[in-house]
């Protein structure tokens, strides 16, 4: 099953020398992929996880998901698309300091008027090992902690997808593998479709499969 498609998606930023930043990019993604995108910094790739999760608009090209085309909505519309079916995990968390880990974890249902499922949320924060810090507060937590709040945040909605932006450049090497491998669980246990923008070699590395951005272009190539 396609969660997520783009055809012939396109940015250019205008100016005296307009800058394409994505160029003509087709990207196809089945329901419980794991991959990455990889790339110089410049490359476009961040650009290209902005336009996947709407936060962005492509100047020409479509964004199916889930066979809508979300290149179509206007702003509020997509504001409520993106609450319901894109799950976003950023480098430096962006957690409210003044919620609690359990708030933060449930601001996109609050947000939508909706209810958790206490079994389903349950599930999500034992699996990422933070059921003992749902009263705590994100400056409480440890970097690595404070990534797993923000995952659990991304998955609470059940998402069509989940795109994470260099979720692992804030943290160091011990952390780095941790959240890894919490990546590839929650991909198995949840069978959540992930896209992961990282410059690192070892976090591309544990995906099915890694895309190289090149001068606003994607190519494949194939895990090791």
């Amino acid at each position: 099953m396609t969660i997520l498609k783009t055809l012939n998606l396109s940015k250019v930023y205008p100016g005296t020398e307009p800058v394409v930043a994505v160029d003509k990019v087709n990207l196809m993604l089945e329901k419980g992929e794991h991959i990455a995108i990889v790339g110089n910094s410049g490359s476009g790739k961040s650009t290209l996880l902005h336009m996947l999760g709407g936060v962005d608009k492509p100047t020409e090209g479509q964004i199916f998901i889930q066979d809508v085309d979300v290149t179509t909505l206007n702003e509020r519309d997509m504001a409520i698309f993106r609450r319901r079916n894109i799950g976003i995990i950023y480098q430096f968390f962006n957690l409210i300091p003044n919620l609690t880990v359990e708030k933060n974890i449930l601001l996109p249902l609050l947000l939508d008027g909706r209810k958790a499922d206490p079994s389903f949320l349950q599930e999500v924060v034992q699996t990422l090992g933070i059921e003992n810090k749902m009263n705590r507060f994100p400056q409480q937590l440890s970097g690595g902690e404070q990534q797993r709040v923000a995952i659990a945040r991304s998955l609470v909605t059940r998402p069509a997808v989940i795109l994470a932006d260099e979720p692992t450049g804030n943290l160091d090497r011990k952390n780095t593998e941790e959240i890894t491998s919490l990546f590839r669980l929650v991909n198995q246990r949840f069978q959540t479709t992930l896209v992961l923008i990282t410059h690192d070699e070892k976090v591309a590395l544990s995906c099915d499969r890694i895309l190289t951005m090149v001068d606003g272009s994607l190519h494949e190539r194939r895990a090791s």
